[in-house]
């Protein structure tokens, strides 16, 4: 009974992380992945169903939030190509690299996300400790991997998956150093489901365009990372052991989290989205004219919506709470559902989904909206703590690599020279384009 109750809530956040992450494929970079990771940590804390969690959702949300949001910094445009060459060496590289980039995401989205569940009155995360080292183990591997000993992943494209690889690698070692092992469970599984979630994401948009179906495949791809690291996340969580905490937080530490999740978080994502010359070439495939009425109503109606949103949260979750607060799941459920639903209109509107039908796979997030709507609440897991099992771990990743050879085997011979293939061996490096 237990394991089919994991299972399921596993799925509900699959759901929700994946769907958040393909939405993410419209805006990109580190703050669409930031709000994608949002959501992905709502729908954990709701089918974890722990009470004292509730109470700290703005601060969790937070940091998985960031956690998710700094593997955005990794380019992976070119490694996506080398999943569609034709030679053994270069697949199964792409699909290695894919592997590790999508790792970083869930790794440092998973590990934040968990050491802030771990956070308490009696073992508090020393949170400027944590910062620190990570900004320096970033950019001690990025001198070292990238300056030093050139050891590029994707030339010429930007080489910021080192500083990824590099803060992770101190997140590793503050958890190890201070016995934070469920966070660090949660940090373990939930890379190990995006990093094969976007190599296993890369074989299925391959494929998928062989099919000439007229579908965003590239959307699949991202779909499967977003998935299979929201399984990952859920699988972390609901597999460790975690002690109980209060079920009221002071209201000092509320503000700040609650106005980087609903405002600062939102509001990057329109600045950097919805710019006119953007939002100008998008409309023109839908046959709007440039000086339209539309684009702008489209800019000023999302700002609104991000506004409006920041103004009834700050009212319902903390201006109107009583001093310390305290959060009901119903109230949890609906800021989850209202944080995921702006997204989906703001992914409508920036791509003009709302007028027209050309992008199908924009209607299909509404699809999913309503089902982990509909799923969320029966789900009521037993949590089944585990030991962390690192020679299992290591087992795993053999296992896995495996995979992705056979996965090669198949791509390799399923296609010829396809466009927007590239060669990371046996050919010079292609020519400098946009990340």
């Amino acid at each position: 009974m237990g394991n089919k109750s994991i299972s399921f809530a596993m799925l509900v956040v699959g759901l929700s992380l994946g769907t958040a992450w393909a939405i993410r494929g419209q805006f990109g970079h580190e703050y669409g992945a930031a709000w994608a990771g949002a959501i992905g940590s709502l729908s954990v804390l709701l089918v974890a169903k722990r009470t004292d969690w509730y109470a700290r959702f703005f601060a969790v949300t937070l940091a998985g939030a960031i956690g998710w949001g700094i593997g955005g910094l990794a380019s992976y445009g070119i490694v996506v190509g080398y999943g569609r060459d034709t030679e053994f060496i270069n697949v199964f590289y792409g699909l290695s690299m894919l592997f590790v980039i999508g790792g970083l995401y869930g790794f440092i989205g998973g590990g934040l996300f968990g050491l802030a569940l771990t956070d308490s009155p009696t073992k508090p995360v020393k949170w400027h400790e944590v910062i620190v080292e990570m900004v320096v183990g970033g950019a001690l591997f990025y001198f070292f991997l990238i300056e030093e000993f050139d050891w590029r992943m994707t030339p010429p494209r930007s080489e910021m998956w080192a500083v990824c690889f590099g803060a992770a690698v101190a997140l590793t070692w503050y958890l190890v150093r201070h016995r934070y092992d469920s966070a660090l469970r949660v940090a373990v599984f939930a890379g190990l489901g995006g990093g094969f979630g976007f190599a296993f994401g890369n074989f299925l948009q391959v494929l998928g365009n062989l099919t000439d179906i007229k579908f965003n495949f590239w959307n699949v791809m991202e779909y499967s990372l977003g998935f299979f690291g929201g399984l990952g996340m859920a699988y972390g969580t609901l597999t460790s052991e975690w002690e109980s905490n209060e079920p009221t937080q002071p209201k000092r530490q509320i503000w700040f989290p609650l106005l980087m999740v609903m405002l600062v978080i939102p509001y990057i994502v329109w600045q950097q989205s919805f710019e006119l010359e953007r939002l100008q070439d998008i409309f023109s495939k839908i046959d709007v004219s440039p000086d339209s009425p539309v684009i702008g109503t489209v800019q000023l109606v999302s700002l609104g919506m991000v506004l409006g949103m920041t103004g009834w949260c700050w009212l319902r979750f903390y201006q109107n709470k009583a001093n310390p607060a305290s959060y009901s799941e119903n109230e949890v459920f609906v800021l989850f559902l209202s944080l995921w639903g702006l997204y989906i209109l703001f992914s409508l509107f920036i791509t003009g989904a709302f007028m027209s039908g050309y992008r199908i796979e924009q209607y299909l997030y509404i699809v999913n909206w309503l089902l982990v709507a509909f799923l969320i609440g029966k789900a009521y897991p037993v949590f089944t703590p585990s030991r962390l099992a690192p020679k299992q771990w290591a087992i795993n990743f053999g296992i896995v690599l495996v995979f992705f050879a056979l996965l090669t085997s198949v791509l390799i011979h399923s296609h010829g020279e396809l466009k927007g293939s590239h060669k990371r061996f046996g050919a010079p490096p292609p020519a400098e384009e946009s990340q």
